[in-house]
C-alpha cells in the first residue's frame, strides 16, 4: 500500500524513550500529529532536525499536535539522544523498520540511508502532507508547521 495525502495514517505501536507503547490510535480524534522518520540518533542532520522540532514544539502544543519521532534506534538510545538535546517529544523505536515499510519510507543517497520523511496527519488519522528531504532537515518543520495552521 503507497501512503500518500488522503490516505489513512497506517496504525501501529511502538516503545517510546521511556519504553512506554505509544498506541497511534490512542490520538486519532484526539489530536493533530506529526510523525517523522529520521535515519539515526545523535547524527549532524537528524539532531538539527529534532532541535529544530524542539524548538518549536509550542507552537505544535498550541496547536494540539502531537510530534512523533521514528528511527531505528532503540529506546536506550532514544532516552540518551533526548536527553542530551532536551528533546520533549516522543522517539519511537522502530528496531525492525516495521513501521518505516509500513510508511513506505523510501532509502535515499543510493538505498544506504533510511529516509527523511515527515507526514503530517489531521485529527482523523488522514495524511494531509508528505513532505521528504534527505538534506532540508530543519525544514520539515516549517512545512509541517504551515500545513497545521
Amino acid at each position: 500500500m503507497k501512503i500518500e495525502v488522503g490516505s489513512t495514517v497506517p496504525r501501529f505501536s511502538l516503545k517510546d524513550q521511556h519504553n512506554n507503547t505509544i498506541n497511534i490510535d490512542d490520538y486519532i480524534g484526539k489530536n493533530a500529529m506529526v510523525i517523522y522518520f529520521y535515519p539515526k540518533d545523535d547524527t549532524p542532520g537528524c539532531t538539527k532536525e529534532a532541535c529544530k522540532f524542539r524548538d518549536e514544539y509550542e507552537a505544535f502544543t498550541d496547536l494540539n499536535v502531537k510530534v512523533f519521532g521514528i528511527s531505528a534506534d532503540d529506546v536506550k538510545s532514544h532516552k540518551k539522544f533526548a536527553e542530551k538535546y532536551n528533546l520533549p517529544f516522543s522517539l519511537l523505536a522502530d528496531t525492525d523498520n516495521k513501521v518505516r515499510d509500513l510508511f513506505g519510507v523510501p532509502k535515499s543517497m543510493l538505498g544506504l540511508l533510511p529516509g527523511r520523511v515527515t507526514y503530517v496527519v489531521d485529527k482523523k488519522g488522514i495524511i494531509i502532507h508528505i513532505f521528504n528531504s534527505q538534506f532540508g532537515a530543519e525544514k520539515h518543520i516549517s512545512e509541517a508547521l504551515s500545513k497545521l495552521k
